[in-house]
């Protein structure tokens, strides 16, 4: 019996080397059929698979908070629209690359539903990444000196949901522009996009330098297809 486990562990299925020992403790292998066994132990093992998959997910997001569907007031005065985030829930936005602004002041929360959005799309098995948008922009001139650039853009390209926080922050020089195009004009109706902002979306025009034929092509592949949440009321923060 013990040679059955450890031959599973051999295989790298620990779910089902867990289940087994379990059997064995409780002495229930005796009464189960070789159909009904069989089910338990696959089971565990997709169990045991799924939660090591979410886990890694969550963890590479690199979210800023930790939130989920499930701990967000729906409350449509402060503009979290429930029948549209439970609709983003299922992931169909992400399977179809449909961009999603959530803007507002700060504290109403914009960063905390971005990340709850974040952390439903890993566990349904997406890959997740999020980044404020200096910290983005730092790594991208990073990858510049080093030469790996393209090879970034390729990763954030397959990222099937690229959650940028604190978009306008700060003037976007000419370079970065460029750079957010190309993110951008690769993840166009191919990948989900959320963009987090203080700003109202007629602002951001401003932000993005005085190439106005590449500023025009950014906001026309983000803006008019998105879904778009608009948050208010006091500052989460002093509660």
């Amino acid at each position: 019996m013990d040679e059955i486990a450890n031959q599973l562990k051999s295989l790298r299925m620990p779910g089902m080397a867990n289940c087994w020992t379990s059997l064995l403790e409780t002495r229930r292998v005796a009464e189960l059929s070789l159909a009904d066994g069989l089910q338990l132990l696959l089971q565990a093992e997709y169990d045991g698979r799924k939660e090591n998959r979410n886990t890694r997910l969550i963890k590479e997001a690199h979210f800023r908070y930790h939130a989920s569907v499930q701990e967000l007031i729906f409350d449509a005065s402060r503009g979290f629209d429930k029948t549209l985030i439970l609709r983003l829930a299922t992931g169909e936005y992400i399977k179809q690359g449909v961009p999603v602004i959530i803007t507002g002041a700060a504290g109403t929360g914009k960063s905390w539903l971005a990340t709850a959005l974040g952390y439903q799309a890993c566990l349904s098995g997406f890959k997740v990444r999020y980044y404020g948008i200096q910290k983005l922009f730092e790594q991208i001139a990073v990858a510049r000196m080093e030469a790996t650039l393209p090879r970034f853009f390729d990763k954030t390209a397959q990222t099937d949901l690229l959650i940028l926080d604190d978009f306008g922050i700060k003037k976007l020089d000419g370079q970065q522009v460029l750079d957010l195009m190309e993110m951008i004009e690769d993840r166009h109706a191919r990948k989900a996009t959320i963009i987090i902002s203080q700003l109202a979306v007629e602002d951001w025009y401003e932000i993005l330098d005085a190439n106005t034929t590449v500023a025009d092509a950014v906001l026309d592949r983000i803006v008019h297809t998105a879904q778009r949440f608009l948050l208010t009321g006091e500052s989460m923060r002093k509660k």
